[in-house]
């Protein structure tokens, strides 16, 4: 084994390159807040047909007792002037069945075509459902929505006649919105999130003539491009990512509609977060092998290659976190007596400047939805520790995405909650405890003591960046076992009483 000294020159260099790397991103990011900032107020081309095209609106649902009844409902009170039909894409195997079904009948008996589809196996997951329901469709167009969304009634009369206006488009994709932001910090912080990739990333990929993706929900097909682009596939985590560099890869086209809002619910339990982020981080994983070298290949420009780059391969911003958290310690303790040690760890300073891109981004996003700006700064410096906290999370959906094991499909459980508060540690779906957060504290201790080591070393950026990697990790590990404990403690206490299981309070317009 070498000397300590000797690892100083490799892990430089790979420190250079990943800083190098961020900066990359952060110089992506300013750009796509420019562009979003500079286009704000454009919108598609819309035109109200003299025959509005039938729709077929899919409501894929798995076990979703809390918020099957309130999607079909809101889906059924569609004011659509063409021809409309709607399927429940139901492979329930506990109480949410039967409470589809009563609501289907109740709608069909008011005259509404809406059908429950059931299937005996779930073969395929989401992206299975939805094939299975396009063999039974006969809408030109497929609108999907998932469990936890609420469409306004207003929905399709909004985004169908941009699609009638442009025959290139495969399809267009509305901004989600989120009827419980308040409800936690939790919530809030995820918001912040979503608000930045709507509002920020995905109107300025949009206006900016770059790829975009297709976010699973809210939004509505062209059954013609979806077909052409090879249909639904189950091969990836992110069916939809998938299929939308499919049919970008096949000549189509898309539009983003900032200005239409489809309301959803965001997870209250930090389980159910981590679960979906590590499904997304694995999907864009999968889909950046599956789709880059086509991307590299197809005869579209340079910025058009890198864009999409930077877009699938999002998630390793985490990974290149994970390894700075790593090769801190082994800086520190190589650079003992290495004068060049001085300039290399100078080089953070740049770091240090585009690392501020994506809190701009967040707040930038929070004024162009006419918010208070200031007031969310707060928020965007705890989503950076929020954000620093999934390192480990997407570091395992990485190595299983590399592995190619076939994945297993686990939805991100909603309990019908908005602004009022609910006990729904005391409901069904709750998440299994993760045991990757032994990974998360250990990480968290290393962090901290390279923290104290930067210190005595006076190297303060690299003092400053591990206590943040910290303070994330810890702040996981703490939120993933309180919850999970809070809800054992609930379910021990609701067994031992014979207590039944509460149902959430129906959710306010919002």
């Amino acid at each position: 084994m070498p000397p300590l000294d000797m690892l100083f020159l490799p892990a430089a260099v790979l420190y250079v390159a990943i800083l190098l790397t961020l900066v990359a991103y952060g110089v992506n990011f300013v750009w796509l807040t420019w562009v979003a900032a500079r286009g704000r107020g454009r919108s598609p081309a819309s035109v109200v047909p003299d025959q509005w095209p039938a729709v077929t609106v899919q409501l894929p649902v798995y076990n979703e007792m809390y918020v099957a009844e309130r999607l079909v409902d809101a889906a059924c009170r569609f004011e659509y002037p063409g021809r409309l039909e709607i399927q429940v894409l139901d492979d329930s195997t506990d109480e949410t069945a039967e409470i589809v079904r009563q609501a289907v009948e109740a709608w069909r008996a008011r005259g509404v075509d809406v059908h429950h589809v059931r299937r005996s196996v779930r073969t395929g997951f989401k992206a299975g459902a939805l094939a299975n329901g396009l063999d039974l469709a006969s809408g030109e167009l497929v609108a999907i929505f998932d469990a936890d969304f609420i469409p306004a009634p207003d929905f399709l009369v909004r985004t169908v006649p941009v699609l009638c206006a442009d025959d290139g488009l495969a399809f267009v994709q509305a901004r989600w919105g989120h009827v419980n932001r308040g409800f936690s910090l939790l919530t809030f912080l995820q918001s912040l999130s979503i608000d930045g990739h709507m509002v920020i990333e995905q109107f300025a990929r949009w206006s900016a003539g770059q790829w975009f993706n297709f976010n699973g929900t809210a939004g509505v097909w062209r059954l013609r491009a979806l077909e052409d682009a090879g249909g639904w596939s189950q091969d990836t985590l992110t069916e939809d990512l998938d299929l939308s560099y499919r049919a970008f890869l096949r000549g189509w086209r898309a539009a983003f509609l900032r200005d239409v809002e489809c309301l959803a619910e965001l997870p209250v339990s930090y389980g159910a977060y981590r679960r979906q982020q590590h499904r997304w981080a694995r999907g864009s994983f999968e889909c950046a092998i599956k789709h880059l070298p086509s991307v590299w290949r197809a005869p579209i420009g340079l910025r058009r290659k890198s864009q999409a780059t930077f877009h699938l391969m999002g998630y390793s911003i985490h990974l290149m976190l994970l390894c700075l958290s790593l090769l801190y310690p082994i800086l520190l303790l190589s650079s003992v007596g290495q004068p060049q040690a001085v300039t290399v760890f100078g080089i953070i300073t740049l770091f240090n400047l585009t690392a501020l891109a994506p809190p701009a981004l967040f707040t930038v996003a929070q004024h162009g939805l006419g918010r208070r700006w200031w007031a969310a700064i707060p928020g965007v410096l705890l989503l950076t520790i929020l954000g620093a906290g999934m390192m480990a999370n997407t570091g395992r959906a990485a190595w299983q995405a590399i592995q190619g094991r076939p994945a297993v499909f686990e939805r991100t459980p909603k309990f019908g909650v908005g602004r009022e508060k609910v006990e729904w540690r005391k409901l069904r779906y709750q998440p299994r405890f993760d045991g990757l957060v032994l990974v998360e504290a250990a990480l968290a201790a290393l962090d901290f003591a390279t923290a104290a080591a930067a210190v005595s070393r006076g190297t303060w950026a690299i003092a400053f960046y591990a206590t943040l990697f910290g303070v994330g990790l810890t702040f996981s590990v703490a939120l993933t076992c309180s919850q999970a404990a809070r809800a054992a403690w609930i379910d021990r206490v609701s067994n031992r009483t014979g207590a039944v299981v509460a149902q959430p309070s129906p959710t306010p317009d919002a």
